[in-house]
């Protein structure tokens, strides 16, 4: 258990952990803790909000950190997925094509666009993040992506039959790997509901129609799932929740007054 919790860190964070070999055995449970790297990063945005709020720090400040922790934590290993599928979405080639696309570690044209217009709409919402409850519910949508995304790779058909996230998949204990990440997903729902009722169910319906928009987007554009498409998926479930829990946040307030 221990080694898979530092092997899931190791592949899936900047986080200092001790050195552990390269074997499947190493890597049994290692989706099982994949979530736990997105409760260190919604704590790191919680508690940079509530610090905000002490400083008396401006939106855009602490929307530009926000935006950064994510990448400190993991290094960018999402969002590079997220750039090669976008590269290989709009080549318009075949989808063997866009397999060896998003095989290239070149960056093209298409990815550098989409991944400003992506940030810029990332940062134009942390700055209307107004509160620390609404800050909660972003920080549970860290830890719900990455369920929703270690889920999508054990139940989805791949796309390759080796790459990073076989290497990941075929030694995963699949029943303990499913139970574990569903109950995550039911926690970490729970923990927006609580929060708040109407932002929390909304979050969570915009997160459960994007896993559903993804599934079948891979399916059709590249035959299954591979660790680009996790990555690409994770990028847009994480803006999706934070965008529904801004917007059903300016709702209820308009509705109020």
């Amino acid at each position: 258990m221990l080694k898979s919790l530092c092997s899931a860190f190791l592949m899936y964070s900047r986080i200092p952990m001790p050195e552990t070999e390269w074997k499947e055995e190493n890597r049994r449970y290692a989706l099982c803790f994949f979530p736990l790297i997105g409760a260190v990063i919604g704590a790191l945005v919680l508690f940079w909000r509530w610090l905000c709020f002490r400083l008396n720090i401006g939106q855009m400040l602490f929307a530009v950190i926000s935006v950064w922790i994510p990448l400190l934590i993991t290094g960018g290993i999402h969002l590079d997925g997220f750039c090669d599928v976008t590269d290989a979405k709009f080549s318009y080639a075949s989808r063997e094509k866009k397999l060896e696309i998003m095989s290239d570690s070149h960056v093209g044209a298409f990815a550098v666009m989409y991944l400003g217009i992506y940030l810029l709409i990332q940062t134009g919402f942390y700055t209307e993040t107004a509160s620390v409850r609404t800050a909660g519910i972003i920080a549970c949508g860290f830890i719900l992506s990455r369920a929703l995304s270690g889920l999508s790779a054990v139940l989805f058909k791949s796309a390759k039959k080796q790459g990073t996230l076989q290497s990941f998949v075929l030694p995963a204990h699949r029943n303990i790997t499913v139970i574990t990440l569903g109950t995550i997903l039911l926690l970490s729902c729970t923990g927006m509901i609580l929060i708040s009722p109407v932002q929390g169910i909304c979050c969570a319906v915009i997160a459960g129609m994007l896993f559903w928009y993804y599934r079948k987007f891979s399916y059709q554009t590249f035959g299954g799932v591979t660790g680009d498409t996790s990555g690409w998926f994770l990028q847009i479930c994480e803006l999706g929740i934070l965008a529904g829990a801004v917007l059903s946040e300016k709702c209820m307030e308009v509705i109020s007054s």
